[in-house]
């Protein structure tokens, strides 16, 4: 069968979906991007275009359909230790000073937002084990949110191909917190008991019972965003966040000009977010 490519209405509809759905901005000219991540599930479902997949979205009852165009576009990159300068942030400085601020509580509290296949959350989860032995006796809740229900599955499983693991992962780390299963690796049970997965949506409303965070990932997400949108989750992040608490964001974003509310904090070579 072959596979045409979108019309230029069928990108405009599914730009505006997804902006609808997930708040993520496809820049036009990017129809290739589209095509690369669509054709695939066009081709899944027996449809022979785009304009197809597009007719098909737009019937009642396509709820499943349209979430799985979604997951589609939706950008799953990540790592262990992504950049390292974080996580040394963490290890040098931001623990450490929450385990002194918090040792009548004894209450630990990590959120990693658009968590994707689970590495960033996973690399917190073995720092904390390897590291900070005096929180074993704490209550540390790692909480890991995604959009993607598909990804969060992979993420739970804590199963990771070579070429992942090579992403990263330090040597001993592997051979301390992982186990050979078939030709994937698979992470400790003891690690991934430390871990919540959730199905997040940053731009529809947050679960009321979420806990005040002492430290957010929020790293690599804003940049799919318009401005409006930007402020709002800044803003929203605020509201969940311990007033001595750390946001950290990507390399390539800042709160400058989107929020008024944290103060900038260098550590070393990795630059933190403080709720004022």
């Amino acid at each position: 069968m072959s596979i045409e490519t979108a019309t230029t209405p069928s990108f405009d509809y599914i730009s505006q979906l997804i902006v609808r759905k997930s708040a993520i901005v496809i820049d036009p000219g990017k129809n290739y991007l589209v095509e690369s991540r669509l054709l695939p599930v066009a081709r899944a479902h027996g449809m022979a275009s785009l304009d197809e997949l597009v007719q098909a979205l737009q019937k009642p009852g396509a709820v499943a359909l349209v979430d799985e165009v979604v997951d589609a576009m939706t950008t799953n990159e990540s790592s262990f230790f992504r950049d390292l300068h974080p996580f040394n942030a963490l290890r040098e400085e931001v623990i450490p000073s929450l385990i002194s601020r918090r040792s009548k509580e004894r209450v630990l509290n990590v959120w990693s937002n658009a968590c994707s296949s689970g590495q960033e959350v996973y690399s917190i989860a073995m720092l904390i084990r390897e590291h900070f032995p005096e929180l074993a006796g704490w209550r540390v809740r790692l909480t890991a949110t995604d959009l993607s229900k598909q990804i969060l599955q992979k993420a739970q499983s804590g199963i990771y191909t070579q070429t992942e693991i090579n992403r990263g992962l330090p040597m001993p780390m592997l051979l301390k917190y992982f186990q050979r299963d078939g030709m994937h690796w698979r992470i400790s049970d003891e690690i991934r008991r430390m871990v919540e997965f959730k199905a997040l949506n940053l731009i529809e409303p947050w679960p009321s019972m979420l806990p005040k965070m002492d430290i957010v990932f929020l790293r690599n997400v804003l940049i799919y965003f318009s401005v409006d949108t930007k402020k709002q989750i800044l803003d929203k992040v605020h509201r969940v966040m311990q007033s001595d608490g750390a946001l950290f964001l990507g390399g390539a974003e800042s709160t400058m000009n989107l929020n008024v509310k944290f103060d900038r904090k260098i550590i070393g070579k990795a630059t933190t977010y403080l709720p004022i």
